[in-house]
């Protein structure tokens, strides 16, 4: 059985490095750039040891939503499964989640935003 590609996954941070994606999916993604808009990134500490081991880095982007039409995140977004979408879930910590967003190009994708609350 091959794997449907049909969920959008937008990624401004370390979905997009190849070392990441292995561990994740298993697989290298293919992607194009896009951009989401209205939104601004800062950073955040992992503490989860695997997350760090995974991406190598302690500290990760995250974007919350800003009220400015002229603030943009450039990124990536990623043709993937509903099955790699979950895993995609597993490996991103408890500061994010998961929301639709339209991106610049008008085309709506899965993005991971700060958590509200």
């Amino acid at each position: 059985m091959t794997d449907t590609y049909d969920q959008r996954l937008f990624s401004y941070g370390t979905l997009q490095l190849p070392a990441v994606q292995q561990a994740t999916f298993g697989r290298l993604l293919q992607g194009r750039a896009d951009a989401l808009t209205g939104f601004r990134r800062t950073m955040v500490g992992i503490e989860d040891p695997q997350v760090v081991a995974t991406s190598g880095e302690a500290y990760h982007p995250i974007v919350e939503a800003s009220g400015d039409p002229h603030d943009r995140v450039d990124g990536t977004v990623f043709a993937i499964s509903a099955a790699e979408l979950a895993q995609a879930d597993a490996y991103e910590v408890d500061e994010y989640e998961r929301v639709q967003a339209e991106l610049a190009s008008g085309q709506r994708a899965w993005v991971y935003v700060k958590r509200r609350g």
